[in-house]
């Protein structure tokens, strides 16, 4: 987790109204996130959960200790585990190293990743409470995850995305539209691992209709498209979560350009 100074300074005036947005400082905060997590992903969204989350009735795993917790908090709710709306994981190379790796190797073949120059951030575990899915949730988490960029000078940015269900057929149109449009370079392109790999190239790409095909993408891999993102070869079926899964990779100037304004603003705040 970062250290309580560079959480002090990090996140001060990155609010609106009663809603911030600033990283975990303890195990409490980062209880309250996996909390959130499992009333997303296992009771609204019907993943299975393990015997001992079920019991415990929060999502985690061996990744969760090492890495760090942005949240949006709600300050106008009493009590942290109510406070928490909105959260994404996050981990660089430093937090990667204690957890034996980034959870997005467990499906994707990222060595082409790894091997650039600069700072890297992994994605992950991004849910937000019902009734806070708005554009105003996220736009306060992208400006989370952007003041975090700058402060550590992060070059890349990459994890998996989701799309809801495991039927492929139904999933073909979002799929080829990714492939077709959206592939990464094959400098930093990831892969499916073999055992994992399901192509995504379903349909022609004369016979994709764009604006549908957008049209039927989840809310976050719009937002990931809106500031550049690339897809990797191939996608995972997570048959836990019941969903299929992509690699996505960004840029980080892409997303320093929308948000430096904001980021710079706060700052002079400090």
């Amino acid at each position: 987790m970062a250290t309580a100074e560079q959480l002090d300074d990090l996140y001060v005036g990155i609010q609106s109204g009663d809603l911030e947005v600033r990283l975990a400082s303890n195990s409490e905060e980062i209880d309250a996130s996996q909390a959130l997590r499992y009333r997303v992903f296992y009771d609204e969204m019907g993943a299975v959960p393990s015997k001992e989350m079920l019991g415990f009735k929060r999502d985690f795993d061996d990744f969760d200790m090492t890495c760090d917790h942005l949240l949006v908090i709600d300050n106008s709710r009493t009590g942290i585990y109510d406070s928490v709306v909105g959260t994404y994981r996050l981990s660089r190379r430093e937090n990667a190293a204690r957890a034996g790796g980034f959870y997005t190797a467990q499906e994707y073949d990222i060595s082409a990743i790894l091997a650039r120059h600069g700072e890297l951030l992994e994605l992950g575990r991004s849910c937000v409470a019902e009734g806070y899915r708005n554009g105003h949730t996220m736009t306060l988490l992208w400006r989370g995850i952007a003041a975090y960029v700058f402060n550590y000078d992060v070059a890349w940015m990459f994890g998996c995305a989701s799309l809801k269900g495991v039927n492929l057929e139904k999933l073909a149109l979002p799929l080829s539209y990714l492939h077709h449009h959206h592939m990464a370079p094959a400098e930093i392109r990831p892969r499916a691992v073999e055992e994992l790999h399901v192509s995504m190239d379903l349909i022609p790409e004369a016979e994709i209709e764009k604006r549908l095909a957008r049209a039927v993408l989840p809310p976050l891999i719009k937002g990931y498209l809106r500031v550049g993102c690339f897809v990797g070869d191939g996608a995972v079926i997570d048959r836990q979560f019941q969903t299929t899964d992509v690699c996505v990779i960004i840029k980080t100037d892409r997303v320093s350009e929308k948000y430096r304004q904001h980021y710079e603003n706060s700052r002079q705040s400090i």
